[in-house]
């Protein structure tokens, strides 16, 4: 191997191991089932030429009824990245969570398209999987996306069925002849099943078994969705030189943090661990975010690899 490549899988593997790590939700033995998987995401994702992205992940609990912090903000910031690398992206979320990822990409500076999609028009998702066919795109990313359990319905982490919120994007995914990447940090999103279901169980009030069926080509099983959407452009920096100048504008903690705000302030998103109308993803605060950010800049621009 030479010292170029040996580097460039250092550096990779730092990303990895910084992002893809367990934060309290007990997933250790899925990060590590899916071991390389971050790096082998990024690899693919660096030949794309167009790509489509999906997320948004709804939040009814109690008195809350919202779209989640975690999912937009990671999504956003990577599609407005990819597009000033040259890259055709847009976006398609359903209507609940329609406002947080129109919030994040301006928020982002970089125009990129959004397709949305109404919770029950089943034509208009038939119609967006035609209409992402005929745009020729080589890639889909599924990022903290909800998706179908074994009983065909969407259920959060408590096992609260939430198809009332949620379109079948799954469908949209699976729709073409793309490469389909996906990034999870819980089992119950789009993607997750290229896993054994046995390692999703989860004890839930109701009994529900959450585990996704919809597959994947490659996944990322991050410790948070959006780091797992910043571990990609760390390393789409590492494996794109030419790229890296750009992908260093929107790596930043400053960056993320402003596009949290934004999702929070003006789409009323909440942590989707707290439910809480505030700046934070995963009951994670800024400074947390920020420090992984930064770090994740270091370890792409050759500055760290530990």
């Amino acid at each position: 191997m030479s010292t170029r490549l040996s580097e460039q899988t250092r550096r990779l593997a730092a990303i990895e191991a910084l992002v893809c790590r367990d934060v309290g939700r007990k997933t250790a033995d899925l990060i590590a089932a899916n071991a390389g998987g971050l790096s082998d995401s990024a690899r693919e994702l660096a030949q794309a030429t167009s790509v489509g992205l999906i997320t948004g992940f709804f939040v009814p609990r109690g008195d809350v009824a919202a779209p989640e912090t975690d999912g937009p903000v990671g999504t956003a910031l990577l599609a407005a990245a990819l597009a000033a690398c040259g890259v055709g992206a847009r976006i398609a979320t359903d209507t609940p969570c329609a406002d947080a990822v129109r919030a994040a990409l301006a928020a982002t500076g970089v125009a990129v398209a959004v397709d949305e999609v109404a919770v029950s028009d089943r034509a208009g998702l038939d119609k967006l999987v035609g209409d992402w066919r005929a745009a020729s795109l080589s890639h889909a990313v599924a990022i903290e996306r909800c998706g179908r359990s074994v009983d065909g319905k969407p259920r959060n982490m408590r096992g609260v069925d939430v198809s009332p919120w949620t379109a079948p994007l799954d469908d949209l995914f699976l729709g073409g002849p793309w490469k389909k990447l996906a990034v999870g940090d819980g089992g119950n999103e789009v993607g997750m099943g290229r896993l054994p279901a046995g390692l999703i169980a989860r004890t839930v009030p109701n009994g529900a078994e959450i585990a996704c069926v919809t597959s994947c080509d490659h996944l990322t099983v991050a410790g948070v969705s959006n780091w797992g959407a910043y571990g990609l452009m760390a390393a789409l920096a590492v494996l794109r030189p030419d790229w890296q100048p750009t992908i260093a504008k929107f790596l930043t903690a400053e960056r993320d943090l402003a596009v949290t705000r934004a999702v929070v302030d003006k789409a009323g998103a909440v942590d989707g661990v707290t439910a809480r109308r505030e700046p934070t993803v995963d009951g994670f605060g800024p400074d947390i975010h920020g420090a992984l950010v930064d770090e994740l800049g270091r370890i792409a621009w050759g500055q760290a690899a530990d």
